[in-house]
C-alpha cells in the first residue's frame, strides 16, 4: 500500500538554450551539493546548487548533428565525480574533459577513440571507465596522466554502470544481448555474466548495494534485483511505468523515472531484494534519469521541456 504524504509541489529549473535540451547522464555531487547537468545540444554543462536552485552554466563545448533522425544536436552528455574533479564526456567531439568540482574551472581534455556514453570514476585504480557502445567496448583513461590506457572489447554494446570500490568490480549491461556483466577493474577481465531478464528491449541502468550484496538492474518497464553473494540469483521484480533508463539508489531506497508514463516511482528495497513501492509522483512525459540528494529530493531530466524537475519525495 502506498503511503499518502503531504509533499511539496514539483518545481522546475529552466535550462539555458532550451527547449529542447538533450540530457542523458546527470550526476549529483554530495561534497558540494550540486547537480551536474550535461546539456547536449546547448553546448553547456549546467551546474545547479541544490540549496538555492541557482544555475551556473559552463559553456564552450563542441556540438554536432545527432546520428539519430529527429534528435537534438549532440554535445556534453555524461559526468562523473571523484578526487575533487568532475569529468565530462562529450558526444560533440568524442572527448573527456576535467573540471575543478569546487571552482568549476576547466583543466584539460582528452580525445577518446569512440563516442562516449556513460562515464564512471573508479577510485581503486584512479581511472575513468567509459562505456563506448559503438565499438562494443569500454575505454579506460588514467586520471593522473590523462591518457587513454586501454580499450576493453566486450561481446556486445555496454549500457549503464555501477562500481563496487570495496571489491574492485565494475558492472555494466549489454543492451543488445540482455545480459549483465561483472568486470574485475584490475585485470579488466569479465568475471561473471548473468541474464538481465529484460527481454527484447534490453537492460538499461544499474545500481548497487555493496553491504547487502544486491545489484539492481533497470529494464525499460521496471527493475530486477540480484543476489551477488549467490551467483547473481534473481531475487525480486518491480513493475513501473514505461520508458525507464537510468535509476538512482540511496540508503535502501530506489528512485525510477518512467519517461513514457510521466511518473517517478519510489520503492523500498528489503534485505532479501524484494522491492515495494512507497510513492508514485507525477512528473511529465519524457522526464527520466533521476538523481537524488541526501534529503530525498529527486532531480529529473525533462529534455522535451528543457528543464530539470525538482521532485520532493519526503
Amino acid at each position: 500500500m502506498l503511503a499518502v504524504l503531504a509533499l511539496s509541489a514539483v518545481a522546475s529549473i529552466a535550462l539555458p538554450g532550451g527547449p529542447p535540451v538533450g540530457m542523458d547522464y546527470v550526476a549529483y555531487d554530495p561534497a558540494h551539493r550540486r547537480v551536474w547537468v550535461p546539456a547536449g545540444n546547448t553546448g553547456r554543462v549546467d551546474v545547479i546548487e541544490t540549496a538555492t536552485n541557482k544555475l551556473t552554466p559552463i559553456d564552450g563545448f563542441v556540438t554536432r548533428a545527432s546520428t539519430k533522425q529527429g534528435r537534438p544536436a549532440m554535445g556534453p552528455s555524461s559526468v562523473t565525480l571523484g578526487e575533487g574533479t568532475a569529468w565530462i564526456g562529450s558526444r560533440g567531439d568524442d572527448s573527456l574533459c576535467a573540471f575543478d568540482a569546487k571552482t568549476l574551472a576547466r583543466r584539460s581534455c582528452t580525445k577518446l577513440p569512440s563516442m562516449p556514453d556513460g562515464i564512471a570514476y573508479v577510485g581503486v585504480t584512479r581511472e575513468v571507465w567509459i562505456t563506448t557502445p559503438a565499438h562494443d567496448s569500454l575505454t579506460i583513461v588514467d586520471v593522473q596522466g590523462e591518457l587513454v590506457q586501454a580499450e576493453v572489447k566486450l561481446p556486445g554494446a555496454p549500457e549503464g554502470y555501477a562500481i563496487d570500490e570495496q571489491h574492485g568490480v565494475f558492472y555494466t549491461n549489454l543492451e543488445d544481448k540482455d545480459q549483465t556483466l561483472a568486470i574485475d577493474v584490475r585485470s579488466r577481465k569479465v568475471v561473471s555474466v548473468w541474464p538481465a531478464g529484460c527481454g527484447a528491449d534490453g537492460p538499461r541502468g544499474l545500481a548497487l548495494d555493496v553491504e547487502r550484496h544486491l545489484l539492481l538492474v533497470a529494464c525499460t518497464d521496471g527493475v530486477r534485483s540480484r543476489d551477488l553473494a549467490h551467483g547473481g540469483k534473481l531475487l525480486g521484480r518491480l513493475a513501473t511505468g514505461k520508458g525507464v533508463d537510468e535509476i538512482a539508489y540511496r540508503s535502501g531506497t530506489l528512485y525510477i523515472a518512467s519517461s513514457e508514463d510521466g511518473v517517478l516511482t519510489v520503492a523500498n528495497v528489503a534485505d532479501d531484494g524484494e522491492m515495494k513501492k512507497t510513492l508514485v509522483r507525477p512528473t511529465s512525459r519524457g522526464a527520466r534519469n533521476a538523481v537524488v540528494d541526501e534529503h530525498g529530493t529527486a532531480y529529473v531530466a525533462d529534455g522535451t521541456a528543457g528543464r530539470i524537475l525538482v521532485v520532493p519525495t519526503r
